[in-house]
């Protein structure tokens, strides 16, 4: 297993990765129209490389956060790269106060997520020119979304 330094980056810095990994088909422009306001990213580095990037961002109803980006180098997969960004991003999310925290997760990463504590909450489902994939979710707190 190889030591990993999990720090905060830009989303400038996790769009080449981002876009090799997950979306070789649109511009980096293109990768870049899909961040949301408040996103927060982190960077996964091996010997002062970056390997391992995804960062998070509130979508959906109120205390709703979703995981985005997640990407690894190819020869990086399975070394725990990935599950570490997961976990710093997981960490952010709750001490920003959130109650769900959710994603897109590809079908073949399911088991990533899962590790994180995070169940399917979908059946299997196809994004055109990106693949099959689950919604991947995790609930933190009891939301109390309608006092009323």
């Amino acid at each position: 297993m190889s030591a990993f330094v999990v720090v905060p980056v830009t989303l400038e810095q996790t769009r080449p990765l981002r876009r090799e990994v997950l979306r070789p088909h649109q511009s980096l422009e293109e990768v870049a129209a899909g961040e949301g306001e408040g996103a927060f990213a982190v960077g996964a580095f091996a010997e002062g490389e970056l390997v391992a990037v995804g960062f998070v961002v509130p979508d959906g109803q109120p205390g709703d956060w979703r995981i985005r980006g997640m990407a690894t180098v190819a020869a990086m997969r399975g070394r725990g790269a990935g599950g570490a960004v997961l976990a710093a991003l997981i960490a952010h999310a709750s001490a920003a106060g959130a109650l769900r925290i959710w994603c897109y997760g590809r079908s073949p990463a399911r088991s990533l997520y899962e590790r994180a504590g995070m169940r399917a909450a979908s059946e299997e489902f196809d994004l055109p020119q990106i693949g099959p994939h689950f919604v991947m979710e995790l609930a933190l707190r009891e939301a109390v979304r309608d006092a009323t």
